[in-house]
């Protein structure tokens, strides 16, 4: 696996340290508690309180200036992944998702990963590719060179329309130009392809990176004598990615009657299988997303950005592989992750969208790159917890103690009896509708906690 370039961020005094994510019984509190407890540690406000509560974290009228055509708006429930420690930091981790595993398998797969010590991560630095694309040019090997001979004043040009990116540190980097052969064989134009490399700091940089493209282009058709089509960036982040790693002793795997080392080798195994077959590494990736588009529509990020992404650089080799790795070594489970993660913070809903604002609160992450570590060790932990699963009692019988829930409220269950029902379903054995009905007709009256009934 590649070494990052960027640092480590590590924290090594109380100063700054962030509240524990360990909330041990956190699920068995009804929603008051849960904020109370919120409230307590992170210090919410009453106006954050307020927002939780509400089915509508965004205004309507907020709505309507994001998009065209807004009539209304669209809930996901809002959890929270707890127990996560990267780089001896904690962090909550905010989850917009509607699939009732996801959050629990974060929170359980990180509770076992602390232990052990933690996360640890580490990222590139935000560089991003803007691609102009260039035809009739003439001679390919005296166009690539021109461009070449001219990178200097096509950087200037570039960072002329973003000045203050470049003051904070940012901004165009580098030309570089590629030749593509074309895709209809011999008789066709090569393909001639300049890449602007840009640091894009804080921001996941889509509208600066177009506009720097679109800013050069007429420069490049004179330089070259060609005409510009595309000029656009590319959502295949390969300068920006982020890793994150964990070591888990052995003897800490041991569940389901099945030894440690039993556990480990399911899981191994399993990395063995996808790294072999891409139709198994395509839901073994789709597993691992489960887990990072869950915090990146709560933290408002490009989500679809994301998986073009992480899809395209999981077969960059000629064949589609997991984007992550197990295996044992000297005694311990060992997983490692690398993706590219184009996340900012700054721009798009971020600043506007008062829900993400407090989901970015919650997570307390210094920064885009940091953050960018968070969603890796997301995405390695819910990998983990499905893998621990599907090698050794299968995935099922985690999902559908889940899915009972669903179960239980479709059929009619309310306050404290959707839990008592989940549970009645699973021990039956038949987690259905039409069993949750008659398991919900032999019990009294449900408490509610203060909530509504629905009729």
């Amino acid at each position: 696996m590649k070494q990052g370039t960027g640092a480590v961020l590590r924290v090594d005094s109380d100063e700054g340290q962030a509240p524990s994510s360990r909330f041990p019984g956190f699920h068995k509190l009804t929603l008051e508690q849960r904020l109370a407890e919120l409230e307590r540690r992170y210090g919410l406000s009453e106006e954050d309180l307020e927002l939780l509560r509400s089915a509508e974290t965004l205004p309507l009228g907020t709505a309507n200036t994001m998009i065209e055509n807004a009539v209304g708006t669209f809930s996901l429930p809002l959890g929270l992944g707890l127990n996560l420690q990267v780089n001896g930091r904690d962090h909550l981790v905010p989850m917009a998702v509607e699939e009732p595993s996801v959050v629990a398998a974060v929170s359980f797969a990180a509770k076992i990963v602390r232990e052990a010590g933690g996360f640890t991560a580490d990222c590139d630095d935000p560089l991003m590719i803007g691609q102009v694309q260039v035809t009739r040019y003439g001679d390919p090997t005296i166009a690539a060179e021109k461009i070449r001979a001219h990178k200097e004043q096509i950087l200037a040009l570039a960072n002329s329309f973003h000045p203050s990116m470049q003051r904070r540190g940012g901004g165009a980097r580098d030309v570089e130009v590629r030749l593509l052969p074309a895709p209809e064989g011999s008789r066709g134009e090569p393909l001639l392809v300049v890449h602007l490399v840009i640091d894009t700091q804080e921001a996941m940089g889509a509208n600066l990176i177009n506009t720097m493209a679109e800013g050069v282009a007429p420069l490049i058709e004179q330089i070259t004598g060609g005409h510009v089509y595309l000029r656009i960036l590319s959502n295949l982040a390969d300068r920006r990615l982020a890793r994150a790693s964990c070591q888990i002793p052995l003897d800490a795997l041991a569940d389901f009657d099945m030894s440690g080392p039993d556990i480990a080798e399911g899981i191994s195994q399993a990395s063995r299988f996808a790294r072999a077959d891409p139709y198994r590494a395509a839901t073994h990736n789709k597993g691992i997303m489960n887990g990072i588009d869950a915090v990146a529509i709560a933290t408002g990020q490009d989500w679809r950005a994301i998986e073009a992404g992480a899809h395209a650089f999981a077969c960059r080799d000629g064949q589609y592989r997991p984007l992550s790795q197990w295996y044992v070594e000297d005694g311990h489970l060992v997983g490692r992750i690398e993706l590219p993660l184009a996340l900012g913070t700054v721009g798009g809903p971020i600043k506007i969208h008062p829900g993400v604002q407090l989901a970015l609160k919650l997570m307390g992450t210094h920064g885009a790159r940091e953050m960018s570590m968070v969603f890796a060790a997301v995405g390695l932990a819910q990998n983990f917890a499905a893998l621990r699963a599907l090698g050794s009692v299968g995935i099922q019988k985690g999902h559908m103690a889940l899915h009972a829930r669903c179960v239980a409220v479709t059929a009619g269950a309310r306050g404290d009896h959707v839990e008592k029902v989940a549970h009645l379903l699973v021990k039956s054995g038949t987690v259905k509708v039409d069993k949750a009905k008659e398991i919900l007709a032999s019990l009294g009256p449900a408490e509610t906690h203060g909530q509504p009934e629905r009729s």
